[in-house]
């Protein structure tokens, strides 16, 4: 029985992972790098939850508790109790392997490792650590207290009844879980990434502009975002890095990332998290960059 959750990055993804867990119920350990990511992560939860309770959809009681079931740590052996560990960093492999080494001496043997990776295999993830068969991925879309899917990949060596306690708390958590298999970018990412992808490459071949394109989508598709102001929203480094794991997984040119996209990540042009993508968020009101 899972009861105690630990949640490894305190950023855009891992602090609402922490949030949505401490809502339910859980015991959460948030674990980063040092005391300054951890205090902006419970500063953005507290903001979150505050928002909520603004809305009427929880009580401020219930904001109240949800703080007090989060302990931060820059230590990873506050996972020591921990039922379940879902590791929220960078999309980087290496990045991903390396924390690996250090969550697995600290954990009890029967203890649970998820991963929230949008496009790494989970097999090659789950065989980096000493526990395959407690491995698997659990990818929640962004912002998790809002978005209610959460995609649920088995590696090769996912145990069963890994995967059911799994489903079982993602259910507690008031979220959909879907069953996608281990290929590159699972389902969601697979058809939303080359969609952003090619917006991306209309833009660049000047079939229209940002304004145009966003638009286009927006009131043609009935999308709630246009694929640009989405790409900022997700990251653009975040965009390219899911376009290379398809161009290289799936070795078709259809995935190749745009030139443009490669070109604004050089920049530093990540969206809205550096002030600045495919739209200027400087000023009071986002203005389109091309």
């Amino acid at each position: 029985m899972i009861r105690t959750i630990g949640v490894i990055g305190a950023g855009q993804m891992g602090n609402g992972i922490a949030h949505v867990c401490a809502l339910a119920g859980y015991d959460v350990k948030l674990l980063d790098i040092n005391a300054d990511r951890l205090a902006a992560g419970i500063a953005r939860i507290d903001k979150n939850l505050a928002r909520q309770v603004a809305k009427e959809k929880i009580a401020d009681s219930d904001r109240t508790k949800a703080l007090a079931r989060i302990e931060t740590s820059t230590d990873y052996k506050v996972f020591g109790d921990c039922d379940l560990v879902i590791e929220a960093a960078t999309e980087d492999e290496r990045v991903k392997r390396q924390i690996f080494q250090q969550l697995c001496p600290v954990l009890r043997p029967d203890a649970l490792i998820a991963s929230n990776t949008s496009s790494i295999s989970i097999t090659r993830l789950g065989a980096a650590t000493d526990r395959p068969a407690k491995f698997m991925g659990m990818h929640f879309m962004n912002p998790v207290p809002v978005m209610q899917l959460v995609e649920l990949i088995r590696g090769i060596a996912t145990a069963e009844d890994t995967f059911a306690l799994v489903r079982d708390m993602t259910v507690t958590l008031g979220k959909t879980p879907v069953s996608a298999e281990d290929f590159p970018a699972f389902i969601v990412n697979r058809i939303l990434l080359p969609m952003i992808n090619e917006a991306v490459y209309t833009l660049y071949e000047g079939v229209g502009s940002v304004e145009a394109i966003d638009t286009a989508m927006k009131l043609g598709a009935n999308h709630p975002m246009g694929p640009l102001e989405l790409a900022d929203f997700i990251g653009l480094d975040v965009c390219l890095a899911a376009m290379q794991v398809l161009h290289d997984g799936l070795a078709d040119t259809k995935y190749r990332p745009c030139p443009l996209l490669v070109k604004y990540v050089e920049a530093g042009w990540l969206g809205r998290k550096t002030g600045r993508g495919f739209y200027d968020y400087s000023g009071d009101k986002p203005v389109p960059t091309r």
